[in-house]
């Protein structure tokens, strides 16, 4: 054990300069690929800025990432892949004119995406991604992913209304769960992808900040409802850049609707007897709305969501609010995994000491090593042995980040930032 904390980030995000995807596509799409890139004018200011290289360029991410304190990454998506009309993390579902470019263009991320994790060897865990219209070809790019030593997982997308794909916990998605479980491979369900348009009035970029984060929450209520964990006990869900603070309340309300539906079937279900001269039977007055909606539920989905929660949940919490910290208890502590969501203009770079320092000054340093890192390593399949001595050169120490951080950084961009540097009252 050293002086300092090595400092995995479970939430950074990377891609291709949009003409470096070219030689990662099937060359049938060559010719498509530089028509579309021709006319392409990409929305995002960040990735026409002179810092866009942070998404490609190994060298300088990790240089910056050292500087940060930070000694390895979960690398989400973050640049446009060919035919996308935007980030794909954003990008609603292909119609069915569209999937075969669309489907081209996120294989071709998938495999840069392992080139650039293979040129920093344990320093990198990539999430590939797929698309939910044809499971065949996604549980084929599972595979793929899992033998290119992609251990970042699989990004799951979501099924916004109005997309025209089966909710989440429909048993369509099964042969998904099952390869997953099968080969140890995390699903990661990042913010962001799950709402549906909102159209372009003024209000909408507000509903959507407002709205999304939900969106992205109901991944978890339909997988557990779904009985994808009975089904699949090895499977592991990774809720990501979506806080922590709602988690102990939603488990709450989904162990109160578990409760009250399974309860009211079973009773239903239970109960006999024919209708006498002093009323109807038993059967026939706990035949409730209740009953009807909760008919099976216990035995397609097994565990109550508490439950489920506790043995293959986690979250990816990014920049840890103050505010959320002292409910890890009840998230649980070998559940969550800091990140720092480098390079957004919202996230903690290069200010992620001060960023460990405002969430976790005064904590017990076995529970900070865990949320900074420890429970990433297990997750992801990081080698602390590998790690550690170099964050003993570059780690933020014991002592610093025991220290509360009283003023933030003056030109500090992340939100963790916002409340200042106010000491907690436990």
């Amino acid at each position: 054990m050293t002086d300092r904390y090595t400092v995995i980030s479970a939430d950074c995000h990377a891609g291709a300069d949009l003409l470096d995807y070219r030689p990662y596509l099937a060359s049938a799409h060559h010719e498509a690929f530089d028509a579309w890139a021709a006319g392409y004018v990409n929305p995002y200011e960040d990735l026409l800025a002179d810092t866009a290289d942070k998404n490609w360029n190994s060298e300088r991410r990790l240089a910056e990432l050292e500087a940060d304190g930070i000694v390895a990454e979960v690398v989400f998506p973050n640049t446009i892949p060919p035919f996308f009309p935007s980030a794909s993390l954003m990008a609603p579902a292909p119609t069915p004119e569209e999937f075969e470019r669309r489907w081209a263009g996120l294989r071709a991320h998938n495999r840069w995406l392992a080139d650039f994790c293979a040129a920093a060897p344990g320093r990198r865990a990539g999430v590939f991604q797929i698309l939910l219209n044809d499971v065949d070809e996604a549980v084929k790019e599972i595979r793929w992913a899992a033998d290119a030593g992609l251990r970042g997982g699989l990004l799951l997308p979501g099924t916004p209304p109005g997309s025209g794909l089966p909710e989440l916990y429909s048993s369509a998605y099964d042969p998904i769960w099952a390869v997953c479980a099968e080969l140890g491979v995390p699903v990661n369900h990042h913010a962001g992808s799950a709402s549906p348009p909102l159209g372009d009035e003024p209000a909408a970029r507000a509903v959507f900040m407002v709205e999304t984060t939900w969106f992205s929450h109901r991944a978890l209520w339909h997988l557990i409802f779904g009985g994808a964990f009975r089904r699949h006990p090895g499977l592991r869900l990774v809720l990501t850049e979506q806080g922590s603070g709602w988690i102990p309340g939603v488990l709450d309300m989904l162990d109160y609707y578990h409760g009250r539906l399974v309860s009211a079937a079973t009773k239903a279900s239970t109960a006999s007897g024919p209708s006498t001269a002093s009323g109807p039977s038993t059967a026939s007055a706990a035949s409730t709305a209740e009953s009807k909606f909760g008919a099976g539920l216990a035995a397609s989905m097994g565990k109550g969501p508490s439950q489920v929660w506790r043995d293959n949940c986690f979250v990816g919490a990014s920049f840890m609010r103050p505010h959320e910290v002292p409910l890890r208890g009840r998230i649980g502590l070998d559940k969550i995994m800091w990140g720092s969501d480098y390079p957004h203009d919202e996230g903690t770079y290069p200010y992620s000491r001060e960023g460990l320092r405002i969430a976790y000054a005064g904590l017990p340093r076995e529970e900070i090593t865990a949320m900074a890192g420890g429970n990433a390593a297990r997750v992801y399949g990081f080698d602390l042995d590998l790690l550690d001595p170099i964050a003993a050169k570059v780690g933020p120490t014991v002592e610093e980040v025991a220290e509360p951080l009283v003023t933030p950084p003056a030109d500090a961009t992340s939100p963790v930032f916002a409340r200042g540097g106010s000491v907690r009252v436990w």
